[in-house]
């Protein structure tokens, strides 16, 4: 198998996502359906008609990400012959999408997830009040260089990396002081750019410790299942499939490093050279060119895509 099966993260969301699916195909109106239910409120009225001020808000983004990634897949399955257990090599999710692929490998059901994520956006907001930490994208670093940015930076007080994306992307979080004084650092540090983020919270890092409490409390009360295909975990960039793993590696995940530039390195290096992004946008297929030479990202987010994925997987298997 030469193919792995992504999950798109926060900052991916957009008014109306999922909705041309959800039209199209009754098998993804049903995981909108379900989140519904699973949520007690009309999430997709949000999703579909925003406002985009309340889809942004994090409790609202999680699920509803996870709701287009799931519904995209079930497309998938049911219209170009996509199986998770025998066409993917891997599942992996930027952060929230870690619990996206562990629903559309059957580790968590929708309804279980669909709630974890709600209590992680409202864990993660409650955290740390607002204006207290910052996010900021240094452009153009490696990530040995962003962290001897943010460790410069720091001054006894919070700057970590929260997300290698690779392609010279590196994302910093923690108090707001702190992250401040690393987008300055960084413009003397050869950074191509480095600029604060439009985010409501520092999620990934130290600081997140209260939402990860809150995510090991959670956890604990759900079923987790081996997936139908290994998760390479944010915070290992390697595979797993021990229920136990993933429910403490998603705690971990919570205050820990993305570390997406090494899991895509990982799972090139076994062989996947075809990168399905499955949800809402494309950051995830733009990233694999950077990351993986020669690999091809594929994103899947609406009834026009079906066709082309369906392709795109024929191609994997051939190769």
């Amino acid at each position: 198998m030469t193919a792995a099966f992504t999950f798109p993260g926060q900052g991916s969301q957009a008014v109306g996502m999922g909705k041309a699916l959800a039209d199209a195909f009754p098998v993804a109106r049903a995981v909108f359906d379900e989140v519904d239910a699973a949520l007690g409120e009309k999430l997709t009225a949000i999703i579909w008609d925003g406002p985009a001020e309340t889809l942004q808000l994090t409790e609202n983004a999680q699920p509803a990400l996870m709701a287009v990634s799931v519904a995209t897949l079930r497309v998938l399955e049911a219209e170009a012959g996509f199986s998770v257990g025998r066409d993917a090599a891997f599942v992996a999710g930027h952060s929230l999408g870690e619990y996206s692929a562990l629903a559309a490998a059957g580790s968590l059901t929708i309804s279980d997830t669909a709630r974890l994520l709600r209590t992680r956006g409202l864990a993660m907001q409650k955290a740390v009040p607002v204006g207290a930490g910052a996010m900021a994208a240094l452009l153009g670093l490696d990530y040995e260089a962003a962290m001897e940015v943010a460790g410069e930076a720091a001054q006894g007080q919070v700057c970590q990396a929260a997300n290698d994306n690779g392609g010279g992307q590196v994302v910093v979080s923690g108090d707001k002081a702190a992250v401040d004084r690393a987008v300055e650092i960084a413009k003397t540090k050869g950074a191509k750019r480095a600029m604060l983020l439009p985010v409501s919270a520092p999620f990934h890092c130290k600081l997140m410790q209260p939402a990860a409490d809150a995510m090991a409390e959670a956890l604990a009360k759900v079923t987790i299942k081996a997936p139908a295909a290994p998760l390479v975990s944010n915070v290992l960039a390697s595979a797993i499939s021990d229920p136990d793993e993933i429910r403490r590696r998603l705690v971990e995940q919570v205050t820990g490093t993305v570390r997406w530039r090494e899991s895509v390195a990982y799972m090139a290096g076994q062989g996947v050279n075809r990168f399905f992004e499955i949800g809402a946008g494309k950051v995830l297929s733009g990233l694999v060119k950077r990351i993986a030479d020669g690999a091809v990202g594929v994103s899947v987010g609406g009834p026009n895509d079906i066709a082309t994925a369906k392709d795109a997987l024929a191609a994997a298997k051939q190769a």
